[in-house]
């Protein structure tokens, strides 16, 4: 067996982020009476969110912007769109957005066949993520996902962020793995797939949108199913 430690990307890889994080928000839309406000749409509301949201998070994987900053942030400037500035209801917003986004479960299809099947082929499994301690907790819990993974290594545990090597190096240290029978696979072509390159880490690019590839990685597959084929 080539590898025997596999380290996966959380959000967007196997936790469906985007599907979760809309239920969240428009819990969330109701609970604010964003309606009374003047917004009256939320699908667009929502679109607003995901831009302002992926460019925050940019910035914060960049060193850019600060932890606290991006989460209540992305509220503020989604409602500044539609004229509302309010930063105590952005903070508020986020809050509630925090709290019940971990109780979501929704994961990508394929997700338990196929780390059912990892383990049953003896790899060790880990998880590498920019997420936050106790948010990444919550959602490994509702989804049922937490027993699958040894090491769960965030940005805020190890001090660093994906694409830097430092995180990278933090986890090889946590399972005890040698980079060379180590794979990453992720979503994120900055952060998962260049990051590991750099660190050689070989990688599998998960491309559940049919994105364009930029970043080059050792494999690419379109469904976890895939997996099957390559490990």
């Amino acid at each position: 067996m080539t590898y025997q430690n596999i380290f996966f990307d959380l959000d967007h890889t196997i936790w469906d982020f985007e599907s979760n994080a809309k239920e969240t928000i428009q819990e969330v839309f109701n609970q604010t009476n964003l309606q009374e406000r003047g917004i009256h749409d939320f699908d667009i509301f929502f679109q607003h969110y995901s831009v302002h949201n992926a460019k925050l998070w940019d910035l914060y994987t960049k060193g850019r912007v600060k932890q606290d900053v991006l989460k209540w942030k992305r509220m503020y400037l989604s409602m500044l769109d539609f004229k509302i500035a309010d930063e105590a209801l952005a903070r508020e917003m986020d809050k509630q957005f925090l709290t019940i986004l971990s109780t979501k479960s929704k994961v990508f299809p394929h997700t338990f066949e196929i780390l059912d099947y990892l383990l049953e082929k003896n790899y060790r499994l880990h998880l590498i993520t920019n997420g936050f301690d106790a948010i990444q907790a919550g959602k490994l819990k509702s989804s049922r996902l937490d027993k699958y993974f040894e090491n769960v290594v965030t940005s805020e545990a190890s001090g660093s962020l994906k694409p830097k090597p430092e995180i990278f190096e933090y986890a090889l240290n946590a399972a005890k793995a040698e980079k060379q029978s180590s794979i990453m696979i992720g979503d994120n072509q900055d952060a998962d797939i260049a990051g590991a390159n750099n660190v050689d880490i070989d990688t599998v690019w998960v491309n559940h949108i049919d994105a364009k590839q930029i970043v080059p990685s050792k494999y690419t597959i379109t469904s976890l199913k895939q997996l099957k084929g390559i490990l």
